[in-house]
């Protein structure tokens, strides 16, 4: 398509001392001139060659010094931007003769927000109203490599400058082609709204252009980015451009596309994780089921293809299979943390005396689901010589090698659309779907339309898993001197590497799973606190469940240990535990959100018994966020009764503050802060899977306590802090740490005891009865017209 060429060097540098420069990049670094093309095509095609990363930190101050993290000089972010840079210029932006503007963004939309902010971006140095741009998603693209890899909230941070060097070229050549049409010179020129207009009052739309300014060969050109003081778009609150399609039922997911020929397909699954088929007793009956076309046995269970789902459930249901053992047998939540007791690395700083005092915890995160509420689904068509996929993926060019090799094709002769997803939480970072179609397809020789149950999602699908997490600290003369956390973690898969199939087949590899795992755990967890000497190590065990990359990955987990531990701490050496955090933060941008929360959720106010407040901060992404959250743990609220639910205590008040560096879409930023919360009580408080006799008791959302609308927080604020380092940082998943983290050390302060297993409710009752497991799935609801009004 197009070569690629060095970056220029910085030209001049605009910036003040102390000031993000004109382009966005951090104090210092300068301002630059960006490379880009303009495509050999018959209307105007441009595209953009450029990564930037640099990261920064700012002088700890608290008691004893600590040495520098390895996420304060390069985190995952980094290496996910470092990676994607030597492919960021292939991307192309369309100006179409409609006046128009049209992308493929090589990322997956899965309710993120990412095709309104890169619209925006478009929007900004083209100087075209958001309604002209259409951003679609990108099929599967080999030669991307590491660039197309959606997760880790990296995908504005490493698409941010080459977006907007490509539209600012294809404005670059619009006004030239302008000056040329007009009789004007360039400079003069005004662009606004998809006009350009000369100094004598003619003008030219950029449809009318768009053919002047395309080239019959691609040529090389530099551009300047507009300064930050001159941007309209960038930074101002937008509504989704998917919101009215959203909300009309007109957007389109994988199960709304008719493809031809492919039929509702579902899959009869085991009884206990990755249980095998054995021989299936009654196949010829279950084909002659009405509806029924086809049924195929596949590594994963027995597909079924029908004309309706209905009838797929009907005949799932009806199946007689005989099964063998899966990957957890016999395995409960009892036996799985007792593997990771055992497991657990060892503290190596010993008990200090008797000047020294050490403040010690111990925690349990029970297997949580990260099920989205679109579920599993994928449509294939396989043929003899070729396939065709359509399903969200955030990691496409993995799925596209993984299904060619498994269909025995070259990889070009499989085509893998990726298409909107109705959420991930890490789940669609996996194809299991996609690929599942693939063989289904394969194997009845015709297309079809598969979707898991739902119950499928939560006891076959992928989980965050369950994970202890140990802590010493020790302290004297009123400074803390040493932290040691030690996470033990059921084995967390990155199979899908870094989105290309190198990495994905070495993220398999024996040794090379507990690697991947360890890079990914050393590049993410990051202290906020300058907390004296500090370890932080990962040890994980047991590869027989089904697990991934569930938001915030680690982060949660260790988070809320640590900031319980903080608590601690402060209790024990006197100190406010606002106070204590404020004096511990390593840099001045989570000391500032840190003030913001406790300013705006007035921190220390009078509370009744049972009611309290925690507070948090967590930096990752290039960015920190704080959450001060307040808890209701009074029996009049713990004890109410909620239908078929568990109630428990409430959150009644969230308070956060949120620092990206520079927020593209505050409103966008806002709601992904929202959700983040959400998760994080959940977490916290009510959402875990509960393991007996190798299979997860949940089978359904009605089991699986998210956070519901009882205890949803009545008050709820969220401050999107003035840009600090003028480049975005990652957001999709920052709020989950600190949000269960504020949660659990508020109802720690409410209940007089530091929670120490998660969610807290994981003991109880279970609040419902679990559905079987043979048949796997439940009847389709039969009153469907009896519940119409």
């Amino acid at each position: 398509m197009m070569d690629v060429q060095d970056r220029l060097p910085p030209e001049h540098d605009e910036a003040g001392a102390g000031d993000p420069d004109a382009s966005g990049a951090p104090a210092g670094i300068g301002r630059r001139r960006f490379l880009g093309y303009v495509l050999a095509a018959p209307t105007l095609a441009v595209a953009a060659q450029l990564g930037d990363a640099v990261a920064g930190s700012t002088p700890a101050q608290a008691a004893v010094g600590s040495l520098p993290e390895v996420t304060e000089l390069f985190d995952l972010n980094d290496m996910l931007t470092t990676a994607a840079l030597p492919t960021s210029g292939l991307i192309t932006i369309h100006v179409h003769a409609d006046g128009t503007a049209s992308f493929a963004l090589p990322r997956a939309e899965v309710g993120q927000g990412i095709t309104t902010s890169t619209a925006m971006l478009i929007a900004e140095e083209l100087d075209l109203p958001l309604e002209k741009i259409r951003v679609t998603l990108a099929d599967a693209r080999p030669e991307l490599l590491f660039n197309q890899l959606t997760g880790g909230s990296n995908t504005t941070i490493s698409t941010y400058t080459p977006i907007r060097v490509a539209a600012a070229i294809a404005r670059k050549r619009l006004l030239a082609a302008a000056a040329e049409q007009l009789g004007a010179e360039l400079s003069t020129l005004t662009s606004k709204a998809g006009v350009i207009t000369a100094p004598n009052g003619r003008s030219a739309t950029y449809g009318s252009l768009a053919e002047k300014a395309a080239s019959l060969k691609t040529l090389r050109v530099a551009t300047d980015l507009k300064p930050r003081s001159a941007f309209s778009v960038i930074g101002t609150a937008r509504n989704r451009v998917d919101a009215l399609e959203s909300v009309t039922g007109r957007k389109q997911f994988a199960m709304d596309l008719h493809v031809p020929g492919a039929a509702p397909t579902m899959v009869c699954r085991p009884p206990t994780i990755n249980g095998t088929v054995r021989s299936v007793q009654n196949l010829d009956a279950v084909r002659a089921m009405p509806g029924v076309t086809d049924v195929a046995t596949i590594p994963t269970g027995v597909a079924v293809r029908a004309r309706t789902f209905g009838q797929c459930i009907d005949a799932v249901r009806a199946l007689k299979v005989i099964w063998g053992p899966g990957t957890a047998e016999r395995a409960s939540d009892e036996t799985v943390l007792r593997e990771l007791r055992a497991a657990e690395l060892p503290l190596a700083v010993p008990k200090l005396g008797p000047l020294a005092k050490t403040v010690e915890g111990s925690f349990t995160f029970h297997f949580a689901s990260n099920s989205a509420l679109e579920p599993n689904c994928a449509v294939a068509d396989v043929r003899a010589d070729r396939a065709e996929i359509w399903a969200a993926l955030k990691s496409p060019i993995v799925a596209q090698g993984a299904i060619a090799a498994k269909l025995g094709l070259l990889p070009h002769a499989v085509t893998v659309h990726v298409t909107e997803g109705g959420g991930s939480f890490g789940r669609k970072l996996f194809f299991d779907a996609a690929l599942e179609a693939a063989e289904i397809s394969k194997a009845m020789g015709k297309p079809v339309k598969l979707m898991w149950h739902r119950t499928d999602e939560f006891r076959q699908g992928r989980t965050h898993p369950m994970a202890t997490s140990r802590i010493r600290a020790s302290y004297a003369l009123g400074k803390v001197l040493t932290y040691e956390q030690r996470h033990t973690s059921v084995s967390t898969d990155f199979g899908h590497g870094l989105g290309e199939i190198i990495t994905a087949t070495a993220a398999k590899l024996p040794v090379g799973d507990l690697t991947f795992s360890e890079t990914i755990f050393t590049l993410t967890q990051q202290s906020p606190y300058d907390l004296g000497l500090t370890t932080q190590l990962l040890n994980e065990v047991d590869k027989g469940f089904n697990t991934g990359s569930m938001r915030n990955i680690y982060s949660p987990n260790v988070r809320c240990a640590q900031e319980l531990i903080i608590d601690r701490l402060a209790d024990e050496m006197g100190k406010d535990r606002l106070r204590f955090r404020q004096q511990l933060v390593k840099n001045d941008r989570a000391r500032a959100v840190l003030d913001k929360v406790a300013e705006l959720g007035g921190w220390g106010r009078k509370l009744p018994a049972g009611v309290a407040q925690g507070i948090a901060v967590h930096p990752e992404y290039h960015g920190v966020v704080a959450v001060l959250a307040e808890i209701d743990c009074r029996p009049e609220t713990t004890g109410r009764k909620v239908p078929d639910a568990y109630t428990g205590p409430r959150v009644t008040k969230v308070v956060c503050a949120v620092d990206v560096g520079l927020a593209v879409n505050p409103k966008g930023l806002q709601a992904q802060m929202m959700g983040g919360i959400m998760d994080g009580i959940a977490i916290t408080l009510s959402s875990g899977l509960h393991l007996k006799d190798g299979a997860f008791l949940e089978g359904s959302w009605d089991n699986y306590f998210y956070t519901r609308q009882w205890n949803t927080p009545p008050e709820l604020e969220i401050v999107v802090m003035p840009p600090t380092t003028g480049k975005p940082g990652g957001a999709g998943e920052l709020a989950v740490g600190a949000a269960s983290a504020a949660v659990a050390c508020a109802y720690g302060e409410a209940t007089g005891t530091m929670p120490t297993t998660f969610p807290i409710n994981h003991s109880g009752p279970l609040g419902f009865e679990p559905l079987p497991t043979v048949p796997p799935i439940p009847q389709s609801p039969t009153d469907g017209l009896d519940r119409a009004y």
